[in-house]
Formats: C-alpha cells, structure tokens, sequence
C-alpha cells in the first residue's frame, strides 16, 4: 500500500522540476512510511511513498522497465492478490522477474497486455504506467474504488496522486471550491468522479484513463452488471462461502503483521472466524482489535439506529475463534480533540463531517498500528448483502432518492439551516440529488420479467454498490492511510459483488433477516449471539460530555467573527447550538456542530477559493 503521484506536461522540460514532484510526494509521506522514490524524464514525472507489504526489500518504486522502443515505468498502490497465478502466466509466456513483489507483476502484465491487463487482475489498485513507447500514461483504478485516485488537467497535460493534496502541492494548482464542491459535500450522494475541488476529478472504479498528446481518453473496463440468477438457495449459500474462503486466504497473504477489526456484527464476526480457522491451519492466531468509549457498554441506550452495545459480542466472537484480541477504548476528551479532528481533516483534505466516527476510526487505527500493518475489515458486506434498515423500510423502497437519505432524513433531520441565507439560496441540494439520483439509476439494466419489486430493490443494491459505499471506502482509506495500515475488504472482491448482486430479494432474506446468504455461508464459525444479531452500524460515543465539547469549540468559534467560515455557516445557528442546554441538544444540531468545526478547520488548513456564484 503505498502513494502514488505525477506530473505529465508535453510542452515543458519536467527535468528542472524534480522539486515540485518530491513535494508531491512528500504529502504522503504517512501513505507510506517505509521508502520514497522519483523517476523523472523530459515530460514525465513520477513520485512514490512506500508503505512495504509484500517482498520488503524488492518493491522499490518507481519501477522501470527498458524495451527496445523505450522505458516503461510504473507507480502503484494497493495489492493484488492473484498475482502469483499472473506471475505463473506472464512466466509462460518469456516474462522474467527480479523481485517477488506484485508490482513487478502488474508491470510485465502491462508490458504484455497494455491497460487490459485490468481485466486480469483480482485486488485493490490504483496504478499510473507512463509508456515512453508512445509517450502515453495510462492510470487505471480497481472495479469498487477501494484505493483513491485523483487527476487534475492542465493545459499541457495532467497531474496525478492518490490523494488531492498531492495534486494541491503542485504551484500551478489553486485551491478552489465553486458551489458544486460545496454540494458534493453535503449532498452524500458520492457523484462519479467528483473530487470537490475545482478541476480535479477521480479516475473512476473499474476504468482506464489514458493521456497522450492527443488529449484524454476514457475507458470502462468493468461495471455491474444485470445477470440472471439460476443456482438454487443451497448453492447459491454453499458458492458464497466458497468464495468467501479463496478471498479471505488470499488476502491474508502478507510479509508484515496483519489482524481483523472486528465490531461483533456479523460481517467482520464471519471474516474473523473463517481468518482464523485458516490461521490455525497453519499453527497461527489471528488478532483481533475492536473500538470501544468509555462507559459505553454499561449505559448505553439502544435508539432507533443502534439497538445494543458492541462490546459483549466482540467478546462472544474472540472466544468463538479463539482470536488474540484487544479493546481499543477511547474516551471523550480524544473524540473531541480539535488536533485529533485536524489529523482526520488532513487525511481526507475534505470536511465530511461525520465527528466522533471519523474520529474513533483514526484512533483505532493509530492503535493498531502499533501491533500490525495489514487489516482485514468487514466493510461493505450491508452494502452487499443488504444489511441496513433501509433496506427494509417501505419508504426507502418507494421513494424517487437514494435510500439511505430517506434513513438520514428521519434520524439527523436537515441540516441545511445551518448555512447563511446567502449560501442556501444558491445551494439547491434538493435538485442536485434529484440530478444525481436519475443519473445513477439510467445506468441499470432489469432482467425480463423481473417483478416490479425485485426491480426496485435491484435499484438500490446498485445506488449502495456504486454510490454508498464509495463514501465508506474512502473514509476508511484515509483514516488507515493516515498512520501508515493497510485495510483489505474481503467483500468487496468483485467475484463476491457480481454474484450476490443478482441474487434475487427473496434469496438475500430466505430466513426473515437480514444479510441471510452472509449468515448461512458462516454460521459455522459464528457465536449463537452474533447469529441472532440485528445488524448495528458503525459506533458513536453517547457520553453527553462529547456534545459539551463540541458547544465549548463552538463558543471559541464564535470569538473570532471574521473566520472564513462564516461565509457559509450562519453565525445565529451556532449561537443557538452552543446555547442548548447540552441534554436537549438534537441529533442534527449535534451534526451541524460537527460540520462547522470541520469546515472551520479545513478552511485554516488549505485556505481554499470559495466560489458561491
């Protein structure tokens, strides 16, 4: 796992630049702590942050290979995890290795395949090839975005980096953000390729973007796709535990540390316990780590989102699996740690605004990494095998929106009236999501004769497989990347996606619950607690003395009338939500908070261009 950037520009000598792109690079530096390398040429530039998993010592980047029509070299992040099976083939076929890395093995796929060897690789990914032969780079990133990848166009070519403050680093480069970032923001909708600042865009999942002087090409090599579903329920539970066990053993392959987060739901339970039967096979114990705060188990109280308390399932499953497991326990004064809420903004380089979860997450992470370099999580199995409420809930199912902004509507409320009179008549949330929304779901193909039921539940699979969980996939990115840990995710392999995609409703919840496919296929290594378990999503703190933090920093906020941020936050709102008395305060107020310090810091740390017209 590592950080990737560049520099392409056909019309200067990037040579005398060597500068500007170890400073792009250097932004990553916690991407990847363990070697740095640049490869720099007349009109490419190459930078590297290396974070060492597989072959330690061979997998310096950037990696080069000299053909008889010129030099081809390669940046890279993330893992693929079938290339020992490439390395076989690409072997066969005249290709010799000099490292036992996988980086070697993507770039020789390259060499004999071109940007279709995409289609050949089973991973997480995110890669740039710059081809002398044709003076082309090719950026191509994994089918589910899983690893972020970013570009911005310039006149005479392009930049690139796995993150956006690597392309900010770049002097041609303002910081700018027009009222559309600011809708990307707050609208929850992750639009396809929207990077929030202004002239930066994602390199999409699943496609290969190629630059030559002829400009800017696209190409998909990968969506979901609507296939009809034939196997019956035994085999349809008997395939999905087949894979579950090939991804899993593949993705435990590491040369460095590795564990499992595990929450005590049935997603990272089901992983932790098929990761540690293999282990075992091997005479090894899996480890396993969990967030918890501070008094949490023995007074929380169930809502209408969470309905009971992690902790004591986390154990359940730790017993279960015989797992080396510890209780990450956070308190609130960490939560609300205004350098805890910086570090988490300067991984992102964007204010999501999701407060303490942001926070325990970065936490969590920063403590694990004292123990292990890899984890496995369980993120994106509701997303897969249709876990969330709203999944259920009429209302979500009926509804012309995403899902899940029908669940956010009825627990958070709005939030817009935090914003100032000006920035809410110009805003236009409402249409934007509107827009987003038919644009997402023009992209479905419906299965003849599928019932206008199944249609709309494969309506939503499909906004949670390419919208939803993009959000998650890079918050969890972020936060790992931050202080140097890989996180893998099982269930997002795509073999696993494509299949329980097109299994029809009634497979997805044959015994009345939820994720039935997921629960079935593991039972076996499943504590009865956890089988029996309502799915619970990821933690918040409920201790009221988070809340009188946030009002605290608020009040500071306040002091200082002239800060950027009130040119988007009204100041009245943030009176009225410091002044609650702190038992009363709202959901919403508690998340408008936690949006206006974020904004608030964000706008210190990158001093962006705020255009609202």
């Amino acid at each position: 796992m590592c950080g990737i950037t560049g520099w392409i520009s056909f019309d200067r000598d990037l040579r005398v630049e060597q500068s500007t792109v170890d400073a792009m690079a250097e932004t990553m530096n916690c991407r990847g702590p363990d070697d740095r390398g640049t490869w720099v040429v007349e009109h490419a530039a190459l930078g590297h942050r290396r974070l060492a998993i597989i072959d330690l010592p061979g997998g310096h980047q950037p990696m080069s290979v000299d053909t008889p029509g010129g030099t081809v070299a390669m940046v890279y992040s993330g893992e693929v995890y079938n290339f020992g099976e490439l390395r076989e083939e690409l072997y066969g076929r005249g290709h010799r290795f000099v490292t036992n890395s996988d980086t070697e093995v993507v770039l020789h796929g390259y060499l004999e395949w071109g940007g279709a060897v995409a289609e050949r690789l089973n991973g997480m990914y995110a890669f740039a090839v710059w081809d002398s032969r044709t003076d082309t780079l090719v950026m191509i990133r994994d089918r589910m975005g899983i690893k972020p990848f970013y570009y911005y166009e310039t006149p005479d070519g392009l930049l690139f980096g796995s993150e956006p403050k690597a392309i900010l680093a770049n002097p041609i480069v303002e910081p700018t953000v027009t009222m559309d970032g600011i809708r990307e923001l707050f609208a929850f909708v992750k639009t396809p390729g929207h990077a929030v600042w202004e002239g930066m865009r994602e390199v999409e999942p699943g496609t290969v973007v190629t630059v030559s002087h002829s400009g800017l090409r696209t190409h998909r090599y990968w969506t979901l796709q609507t296939r009809p579903h034939t196997d019956d329920r035994d085999t349809s539970v008997a395939h999905v535990r087949e894979l579950l066990d090939d991804i899993v053993r593949r993705q435990l392959v590491a040369d460095v540390p590795r564990c499992t987060l595990l929450s005590g739901g049935l997603d990272s339970s089901a992983m932790t316990g098929i990761a540690a039967e293999q282990l075992a096979e091997v005479g090894e114990t899996v480890r396993t780590f969990a967030v918890d705060f501070v008094g949490q188990t023995e007074h929380f109280v169930a809502d209408e989102l969470r309905g009971t308390p992690d902790t004591p399932y986390v154990h359940d499953v730790a017993r279960r699996s015989g797992t080396a497991h510890q209780d990450i326990v956070l308190d609130s004064d960490d939560l609300a740690d205004p350098a805890v809420r910086a570090k988490v903004i300067r991984a992102r380089d964007i204010p999501m605004g999701l407060g303490d979860m942001d926070a325990s997450l970065y936490l969590l992470f920063e403590a694990i990494r004292q123990h292990s370099t890899v984890a496995l999580s369980g993120e994106s199995a509701d997303e897969v095998f249709g876990g969330y409420k709203q999944f259920f809930d009429p209302k979500a199912q009926q509804a012309n929106t995403f899902p899940w902004l029908v669940q956010f509507a009825e627990h958070f409320g709005d939030e817009s009236n935090i914003f100032t009179p000006d920035v809410t008549a110009g805003l236009h949330i409402d249409d934007y999501v509107q827009d987003s929304y038919d644009a997402a779901i023009s992209g479905i193909d419906r299965l003849d004769g599928e019932s206008d039921f199944e249609w709309r539940m494969r309506k939503i699979f499909y906004l949670h497989l390419t919208r939803f969980v993009r959000v998650l996939l890079d918050r969890k990115d972020r936060a790992s990347m931050a202080v140097g840990l890989e996180v893998r995710v099982p269930f997002c392999d795509h073999r696993l996606v494509e299949y329980v995609y097109n299994t029809p409703w009634s497979l997805k919840t044959f015994d009345g619950k939820e994720k039935s496919l997921l629960r079935a296929a593991t039972r076996d290594v499943l504590p009865q607690s956890v089988i029996d378990r309502v799915t619970s999503p990821y933690p918040s703190t409920q201790d009221p003395k988070y809340a009188v933090a946030l009002q605290q920093h608020g009040k500071d906020l306040l002091g200082d009338p002239s800060h950027p941020v009130f040119g988007l936050v009204s100041a009245d709102w943030l009176s009225r939500a410091v002044s609650v008395d702190t038992p009363q305060i709202t959901q919403v107020s508690r998340r408008g908070l936690e949006r206006t310090l974020d904004l608030a810091l964000w706008m210190d740390m990158y001093k962006p261009t705020i255009k609202l017209s």
